[in-house]
């Protein structure tokens, strides 16, 4: 049981994963203290919200160019704390400038009121902020991620609290230094060192007044539960198991290369990356030679080194729940065609995994899988394949690759996921929506619609 002294005493410990030692230990704040944070940033919000939009414009810009300044930092500290290979990391300090510069050009048209015809002489809605945000976010993308979840948010008058995940305390850190350089003010904006039991009552501070939270389906299930209780709106990004479905008629190579790489990147840690691919008979053979050959010329070593194109990931509790995952399908019958094994070598190291013949039932097919692993069915019909698709808890992404028209109507009407991609890679921008169903969450991040989820729809009717 959590007794309250350690909620007082606790500290946050990570572990370099690329080499198995530990990092320095950093103190966690208090639950007191964590409030007293919030109550701060609570405090900034009556005069952030009066500010113009082209003043919140001009420091969501500062922020953009800040975060290129101090991009290498960043990703040193992303290869050093969770794994990620610095040039990967370096694109998502890019990404995440974009991010900010986009909502900081668009933000004020997203939120411009809208007249409707009513009985009254004039009636319309206007979109005002909520208060202060909270936003609980994960340790796979912790730059990205953070930005996709502030930007929208400030530019619509919000301040925000931030929870980083244990796992990346530095590059939090240093992602709200990145901020405060460029003019945000220390009320507008705060990281707070906490550990999950103290981020879960965060949850029920008064002036908190909706949160963002991305991770797991479990830890998603239990925030939503409490925010409800507190009458608190929630955006939720949670896990998925994204099919792809590639027909014979597809550009097989771009096809493979595109696959590979979305199971691939950040050592198969992403929510949207594919991870159970169906192939039509005819080519499955075909298919499942050039993933093989694919998967066997990564490199997977040193983030820092980049020769290498796989870094570890991020936790050895991770690796050892991917393994078993991976050795109770091989057990139910599925071939593994390279990979499989865990490595001897320090750190955190899994490798390229191809298991194929994959059958409904088996784990790789029900759960999902955050690392380097593919499953592969072999599929009959383009029906068949939607099925199997539809077939799980999941409902964050999905693709489908083929050249047939009415093939490409057929799954987009079909496919019951927040995302669609056909002949391309599921990919998060800052100019579409973001988001999914089922276990995979709900509410909508990036785009118009993603600043839409923490303001006021407010009417205003005049007589």
């Amino acid at each position: 049981m959590l007794t309250a002294a350690k909620l007082e005493t606790a500290t946050l410990e990570s572990i370099n994963p690329t080499t198995g030692q530990a990092l320095p230990s950093c103190s966690a704040l208090s639950l007191n203290e964590a409030n007293a944070a919030i109550d701060k940033v609570a405090n900034g919000f009556a005069h952030w919200k009066s500010q113009s939009f082209q003043k919140r414009a001009a420091i969501l810009k500062a922020v953009a160019l800040s975060l290129r300044d101090n991009k290498q930092e960043l990703a040193d500290l992303m290869a050093l704390e969770m794994g990620k290979p610095v040039k990967e990391g370096i694109a998502e300090v890019e990404k995440s400038a974009w991010c900010a510069e986009y909502y900081a050009d668009n933000g004020e048209a997203f939120l411009t009121p809208e007249t409707l015809e009513s009985d009254a002489s004039h009636s319309y809605v206007q979109y005002p902020p909520l208060g202060t945000v909270l936003g609980i976010l994960p340790w796979n993308a912790p730059v990205w991620l953070a930005l996709r979840f502030l930007a929208p948010a400030l530019m619509a008058g919000n301040t925000c609290v931030l929870k980083a995940d244990p796992n990346v305390p530095a590059t939090a850190n240093k992602l709200v230094e990145c901020f405060y350089q460029a003019g945000v003010p220390d009320n507008v904006v705060a990281n707070l060192a906490v550990t999950n039991p103290v981020a879960s009552k965060m949850i029920d501070h008064p002036r908190v007044k909706a949160v963002s939270f991305t991770g797991s389906s479990k830890a998603g299930q239990f925030i939503a539960s409490q925010a409800a209780a507190g009458l608190k709106p929630a955006v939720l990004e949670l896990g998925g198991s994204d099919p792809c479905i590639l027909m014979a008629d597809a550009e097989l190579e771009k096809a493979l290369d595109i696959i590979t790489l979305s199971r691939m990147i950040n050592a198969g840690q992403s929510c949207i990356a594919v991870k159970r691919l169906f192939v039509e008979k005819s080519i499955y053979n075909e298919v499942c030679e050039g993933l093989r050959e694919r998967f066997s010329n990564l490199k997977c070593g040193d983030p820092r080194d980049e020769s290498n194109n796989l870094g570890p990931l991020a936790r050895e509790d991770l690796r050892d729940q991917l393994h078993r995952q991976v050795s109770a399908s091989i057990d139910a019958g599925a071939r593994c065609l390279t990979g499989g094994d865990l490595p001897s070598r320090s750190g955190f190291f899994y490798p390229p995994t191809l298991l194929v013949d994959v059958k409904p039932g088996m784990t790789v097919f029900e759960e999902e899988t955050f690392g380097p692993v593919l499953s592969v069915t072999p599929i009959d019909t383009i029906d068949q394949a939607l099925d199997l698709a539809n077939d799980t808890e999941y409902g964050l992404g999905a693709s489908i690759w083929t050249n047939n028209q009415v093939t490409i109507d057929r799954a987009i009407e079909t496919l019951e996921s927040g995302q669609i991609a056909v002949n391309g890679i599921v990919k998060s921008d800052p100019r579409l929506p973001s988001g999914g169903i089922g276990k995979s969450g709900y509410g909508r991040e990036l785009g118009p619609q993603g600043i839409r989820e923490f303001v006021n729809v407010q009417q205003i009717w005049i007589a």
